[in-house]
């Protein structure tokens, strides 16, 4: 019986793990300078649906588990209104794991957090979000009226620690 049930457990991890590249290499980027994020609506982690403010600075993204990881760690040290204070937005994409995996792990530990996360949820608005970006980096865009003026790729936390202590 446990064989069975690891075999079921792993089968479905493989078929939460299948390549989306071809269906979504058409998307048009979303990550773009000039680009507006007015209409991006979201859930976060306790599934309420989420636009970002007019007055939002900056909105930094993660795309690969170790820079949720990271960004998790240091907005965990922080403040709970840190974000706010620092007219800030984070968006975590947990897309690309298996359904099981989002709703029996993922999604229970980030409904402990004390801030919110805004989550891509979707495979094609991954797409959209993930076109032209450097998946492995802390990417994070900087807004004027929600109007996308730059976009940087940092590589850890601390480069994200340090873009906020210079912008207080």
């Amino acid at each position: 019986m446990k064989k069975i049930i690891a075999i079921l457990v792993v089968a479905l991890l493989f078929l939460g793990c299948s390549s989306k590249s071809e269906e979504n290499k058409n998307v048009e980027a979303r990550l773009v300078i000039g680009k507006s994020l007015a209409d991006l609506k979201l859930k976060d982690q306790n599934e309420k649906l989420t636009t970002i403010a007019t007055d939002t600075k900056i909105v930094f993204f993660s795309f690969s588990k170790p820079t949720g990881h990271a960004c998790n760690k240091l907005l965990e040290s922080k403040p709970a209104n840190f974000l706010a204070g620092h007219k800030a937005v984070y968006v975590a994409d947990v897309s690309a794991a298996p359904g099981i995996i989002k709703s029996m792990f993922i999604l229970p530990d980030l409904k402990k957090l004390k801030f919110q996360i805004h989550l891509i949820n979707d495979d094609q608005l991954s797409a959209e979000f993930t076109k032209g970006v450097d998946k492995k980096s802390i990417v994070v865009v900087t807004l004027d009226n929600l109007k996308i003026t730059d976009i940087q790729n940092l590589k850890d936390a601390s480069e994200l620690e340090k873009l906020f202590s210079i912008r207080k």
